[in-house]
């Protein structure tokens, strides 16, 4: 493994040991790739995907503009569900740019982590 895959594994592991997605409080998954971003809400304790969105079908604008409408859509789906708070997983990846967009509109949108 690459040294900087074996830095995020590290990270990951160390951050899915400490949050827990319930249902009254799912986890709220970020996953980036080189060209798309993912996020997903999900309880733990029943191993289901409350809310999924990703921006394969949003094909404008730079990559951190992607996440802050892929962070606000999330946001949105859940507040429709009635979900108002998520802890957030950031899966291993520093909080900085995808990331940050994503957290930073969902919060701005309702969402309180």
């Amino acid at each position: 493994m690459l040294e900087k895959q074996r830095k995020k594994h590290r990270r990951h592991k160390r951050v899915r040991s400490k949050i827990i997605g319930t249902a009254k409080r799912p986890r709220l998954s970020v996953f980036r790739s080189n060209q798309h971003t993912y996020v997903q809400l999900i309880d733990d304790q029943k191993g289901k995907t409350l809310v999924s969105v990703n921006d394969l079908k949003m094909k404008k604008g730079s990559k951190v503009e992607l996440s802050k409408q892929i962070g606000k859509v999330a946001a949105e789906k859940a507040l429709e569900k009635k979900i108002k708070e998520v802890v957030f997983d950031r899966s291993g990846y520093k909080y900085h740019g995808r990331v940050k967009a994503i957290a930073e509109a969902a919060r701005e949108a309702g969402l309180k982590f």
